[in-house]
């Protein structure tokens, strides 16, 4: 990714949940590499009955400094003496949400667990991470308690979902520098839909698919020619691109989506994919938003 003059960094949300503890360790791993401060936030949404202002904030307060103590502790146990140095801690009395969107602003990235404490597995995704994806002004790294990040991850390949649109323009630039920075192979995905086959004059589907190839191809070459070392495999597939990115995001250390896309690739709502995808990739998940 680009790196951005900014007074946070990699900011990442602290809560103690198990989705947060795998967050803290991959934003220091982030932090480090692209050499910027690491800001830890843990966010305090006071409530009130029965206790006076004074004693909500001497509680929680005290539980804040544990968590984040931990989390600090957890950083050093997990990467030694490559762990970031310039680390800042951030406590805010404030809805997790809102701190976190407001630093976006002055950020290079936000990285949050799927889910906070106390949230169930089967809803698709936490309020804050859902709030992140659809209203932070910098990309946001969503990963959840069963992200792997052994060392194994490190050679795996950056896949990035396409689909030609603002947002998916965005996106690619942003996997094309994360697969330069780490070395590693780009697959591109590109999931073929109405929009496109109705552009191609060939009648046979899969001469068709052939055609949104060269497609594709020619859509990449500028930013091949800009990032020449990066070797790209491309992957066209029919339909349902949500389904497709998960699957393969087993074997990749990083999936890179638009926050919304065309009505072809994204085919639903507004970020349906994107949120799809945190919600079920089995490696971390970078949305390209830059507002």
């Amino acid at each position: 990714m680009v790196s951005k003059e900014s007074h946070y960094g990699i900011v990442v949300g602290v809560d103690g949940s198990g989705d947060a503890d795998v967050a803290v360790k991959w934003a220091a791993c982030e932090a480090a590499m692209r050499k910027v401060r690491l800001t830890l936030v843990h966010a305090i949404a006071m409530p009130s009955p029965g206790w006076t202002n004074q004693q909500l904030r001497e509680l929680y307060e005290s539980d804040a400094d544990a968590i984040l103590d931990d989390a600090i502790t957890d950083i050093h146990d997990f990467m030694g003496a490559e762990a970031p140095t310039n680390v800042r801690r951030q406590v805010f009395f404030s809805r997790p949400a809102s701190a976190l969107v407001d630093m976006s602003k002055d950020a290079d990235m936000v990285v949050t667990g799927a889910r906070g404490l106390g949230a169930i597995r089967g809803v698709l995704l936490g309020s804050v991470s859902n709030a992140l994806i659809h209203h932070a002004h910098c990309p946001v790294a969503v990963l959840d308690c069963d992200t792997s990040l052994c060392a194994q991850t490190k050679s795996a390949p950056v896949l990035l979902g396409f689909d030609g649109s603002a947002a998916s323009e965005y996106a690619t630039e942003i996997a094309f520098a994360e697969a330069s920075m780490r070395e590693v192979e780009l697959v591109v995905l590109h999931a073929v839909n109405d929009i496109d086959m109705s552009q191609l004059r060939s009648t046979k589907y899969s001469a068709g698919l052939c055609d949104v190839g060269d497609m594709l191809t020619e859509r990449l070459a500028d930013y091949q020619r800009r990032y020449p070392r990066v070797h790209v495999q491309r992957a066209v597939v029919d339909d349902r691109p949500a389904t497709h990115l998960v699957n393969l995001s087993a074997t990749a250390q990083l999936v890179v989506v638009g926050s919304h896309g065309r009505g072809g690739f994204a085919g639903m709502v507004l970020g349906s994919v994107s949120s799809a995808v945190a919600h079920a990739s089995r490696a971390p998940v970078l949305v390209a938003r830059d507002q």
